[in-house]
Parts: C-alpha cells; sequence; structure tokens
C-alpha cells in the first residue's frame, strides 16, 4: 500500500502560524499535524508514503528523516498550486497498485484495516453531517456504489460527507483519470480537483464504496486547530479529571506538557498544550497551544495560540500570535525624551 500525502497550498487560513510553518508542520496536542496523521496511517502496513510539497515544503522531509527515520518516503514539489489533481498527478510515477491518497490538514479515525482485503476499486471514507450543502458529498446508488459526487449541493440527494481520504485498488485508474481531468480542463473554482478526477473513474465504471469514518477533525483554522487540540488532548488523557499539582502551578486534565515546560504559580488548563521549552509564569492558560520557547508572564489566555518563541506579558484576553513576536508591557524599553 503506498499513500499519498498532499501536503501543498498557502495554508493562509492558519496565518501567521503559516508564515513560518508549512500547514502540515502546525502543532497540536504535543505533535504536528502530520505526525498525528502518520500515526494513524501506519496501523495498516504501508510501503512507500509520497509527500506533494508546497509552500515551505523543503521543512518536512528533515521532520521526516528525524521522527520516522524507518520510513520510505518520497517529495514531489508542487511549484504552482494548480489543484489537487495536479498535485496527485505530479506523483503518477509512484501510482501503481493499491493506494491511499488524502490531505495534511485532516485528522481522522477511521478503519483502515478493510483496505487490507479491499476488493472493490475504491472506498471512500464518509461521515454523515447535517448540513450536506456546505460540503461535497457522496451519493450512492442503489446498488450501494457511489454514482456521483456533489460539491455543496443546493439540493442534497445525501447526507454522507467525504473527508478526503481515499482508497484506489489500482492507483494506474487514479493516474489515467488526473491526466484525463487536466486534458480536458476541467475545473472547479479554477483548480483541478480530485473529487472530479475520481467521478471520472466512475463513470468509466468504478466501484467506489463509502465506509463511515469514527472521526472527522479538520486543522485549516485556529478554531479547527483549538477543536482539534480539544478532542486530540481528550483521547490520549492518561491523567484522568481531577487537577493535579505540578511544582507550584495547577494543572486541570486533559493537557499536554512537554517535560522542558517550565511553569511557576499558573493554573494550566484545561485543553492546553504547553509545548517544549516553553516558561509559564503567574498565568491561567486554557483552550490554548503555547509553542516550542515561547514565553507567557502575567497572562490569562483562552482560545490563544501562541507562535514559537513568542513572549506575551501583561494580558488577559484572546491572542492568535506568530512566532518571535512579543506582547505587552516592557518596562525595560528606553524612552526618548529629546522632544518632550
Amino acid at each position: 500500500m503506498r499513500v499519498v500525502i498532499i501536503a501543498g497550498g498557502m495554508g493562509t487560513r492558519m496565518r501567521p502560524h503559516t508564515f513560518s510553518h508549512t500547514k502540515a508542520l502546525v502543532n497540536v496536542a504535543g505533535k504536528p499535524v502530520l505526525g498525528h496523521i502518520l500515526d494513524e496511517l501506519l496501523q495498516i502496513p504501508i510501503e512507500q508514503v509520497i509527500f506533494i510539497t508546497g509552500y515551505l515544503g523543503y521543512q518536512i522531509e528533515p521532520y521526516i528523516k528525524e521522527v520516522y527515520p524507518n520510513l520510505k518516503a518520497a517529495y514531489v514539489e508542487q511549484p504552482v498550486p494548480l489543484g489537487q489533481s495536479h498535485a496527485v498527478k505530479l506523483a503518477a510515477e509512484y501510482l501503481a497498485g493499491p493506494c491511499i491518497t488524502m490531505f495534511a490538514d485532516t485528522l481522522f479515525e477511521a478503519d483502515l484495516q478493510q483496505l487490507t482485503s479491499a476488493t472493490h476499486d475504491g472506498v471512500m471514507y464518509v461521515q454523515p453531517v447535517p448540513d450536506p450543502s456546505r460540503f461535497g458529498i457522496a451519493v450512492p446508488g442503489p446498488d450501494g456504489y457511489v454514482k456521483k459526487m456533489v460539491e455543496k449541493p443546493q439540493q442534497p440527494e445525501s447526507n454522507l460527507a467525504v473527508i478526503g481520504l481515499y482508497y484506489f485498488r489500482e492507483g494506474e485508474w487514479l493516474a489515467r483519470a488526473v491526466s484525463a481531468l487536466i486534458e480536458r480542463d476541467i475545473k472547479t473554482k479554477g483548480e483541478f480537483y480530485l473529487a472530479d478526477a475520481i467521478q471520472i473513474m466512475i463513470d468509466e465504471g468504478a466501484k467506489f464504496t463509502t465506509s463511515e469514518a469514527q472521526v472527522w477533525e479538520d486543522t485549516g483554522t485556529p478554531y479547527a486547530l483549538l477543536h482539534s487540540n480539544r478532542y486530540l488532548l481528550r483521547r490520549h488523557n492518561t491523567h484522568g479529571n481531577a487537577p493535579y499539582l505540578q511544582g507550584s502551578s495547577v494543572v486541570i486534565p486533559p493537557c499536554y506538557i512537554h517535560d522542558s515546560a517550565k511553569l511557576e504559580h499558573s493554573v494550566i488548563g484545561p485543553y492546553a498544550t504547553i509545548n517544549a521549552g516553553v516558561t509559564v509564569q503567574g498565568s491561567i492558560v486554557r483552550n490554548s497551544i503555547i509553542n516550542t520557547n515561547a514565553q507567557l508572564h502575567n497572562v490569562s489566555l483562552s482560545a490563544s495560540i501562541v507562535g514559537d518563541k513568542a513572549i506575551v506579558r501583561d494580558a488577559y484576553r484572546t491572542f492568535n500570535v506568530g512566532d518571535n513576536s512579543e506582547i505587552g508591557a516592557e518596562t525595560s524599553a528606553e524612552i526618548d525624551e529629546t522632544f518632550k
């Protein structure tokens, strides 16, 4: 089984954090989004993972080599963001035999074991939603196979939203479909969408079934990232629900606190991620992600994301602070009194 992870795109909805990190490496619950995805995928035998990279994509290979040294990986750059199918076409040489395609900003829990014995042409992972008009949906026919895919339908024929995780029994068929899509210049919103290539396969007779994902979490916006942070902290909580002392600070689970973080006279949690090298003094932090080597002094933060090496002082509000930023009172700054 080969896996193609589409990790291009500018990540504009996650700025300022994606000014300095590719969106696949934005941290949530103590590790990059991509790490959580790979941990879920590796529940089945994987022959190779192909990363389609774009803006800041050069950051992915060092991360993989350090954290997943035994993973056989290939890297393909998409220099111009022309869409998902265009990205897959760039990886066509790797599309041989069974393969999975997915996006680098989608967290999931799903039964992947079934794919090791799948006999259909493909599987679409879906989740029922109350408002299908907001999503791309799969429409099963009377025989149970998907007859069409519709992007944000005004009159939905199904409530099965596709989560962006697909299995193809023959990667070669997918490669032919994305090539045909591009040759015919079939675009949605100016881009070559993967769903349109899959529709070509369906029109050619491909039999796709659906499989319901137990969990589907987006990480493409600050709000969505914090929602995913809460889900992951609950999932991996090993401290129970009772508050506990960590030095002079109180921790209210669920939280992630790196061993190298320094907490002094603070209240942490619930739903706080405190990453490596972080210093928190005299502060309250809940429902927030504090990234590597950031400093918090006398703050009360909720629903906040604080970037690497950022410093926040004497603040009582919600923040979305990028790397190397500084916010709050600074009493040591020199004041120019020339014209006082």
